[in-house]
């Protein structure tokens, strides 16, 4: 599970925007591809697998540990409360189009993502530790997921900005 996940949510990112995107009347312009993108990104990768990612932590704690290629430790409950918060936020951003949630939900996700990316890096350097969970699919999710974030707000922000109050 810990290799298909990450995959699966992405190629659900893809599909459910190619179909938004299609449905979008026309001019279709690249700003609703943006805003597809972002949302379904929100939904999945951030959202679906925030929880996913807290259930692996909290209730099946060993596994979750196993599939890294650590030690299972009690710092796994709060790892999996994160996830949950981080769970939640994304699936709100999906749907809820505030650019200033959005920016926030994607800064949290540079700082737990994008740390844990590096630190599977560091862990592979440092001990060869190529399990699935540790560099499998999710360390290149882990990396792609908020650098995405952060170039679909970029190219959102003038517009979503203008349109509030």
């Amino acid at each position: 599970m810990v290799f298909w996940v990450p995959l699966i949510a992405y190629a659900a990112v893809v599909l459910l925007t190619a179909l938004s995107f299609a449905r979008q009347p026309a001019p279709r312009r690249p700003l609703d591809l943006a805003r597809a993108l972002l949302r379904y990104i929100n939904l999945f990768p951030v959202g679906l697998m925030g929880l996913w990612g807290a259930l692996g932590h909290i209730v099946f704690p060993a596994q979750a540990a196993a599939a890294i290629g650590w030690a299972t430790s009690p710092f796994q409950t709060e790892v999996g409360l994160a996830n949950l918060g981080i769970g939640l936020a994304g699936i709100i951003a999906a749907f809820w189009r505030d650019w200033g949630f959005r920016a926030a939900v994607a800064v949290m996700m540079a700082g737990f993502l994008g740390g844990a990316g590096i630190n599977h890096i560091i862990e592979i350097g440092r001990t060869g530790n190529l399990a699935a969970g540790n560099a499998g699919p999710i360390l290149y999710t882990d990396l792609l997921t908020p650098l995405l974030l952060v170039i679909l707000l970029a190219l959102t922000y003038r517009s979503d900005r203008a349109s509030r109050p």
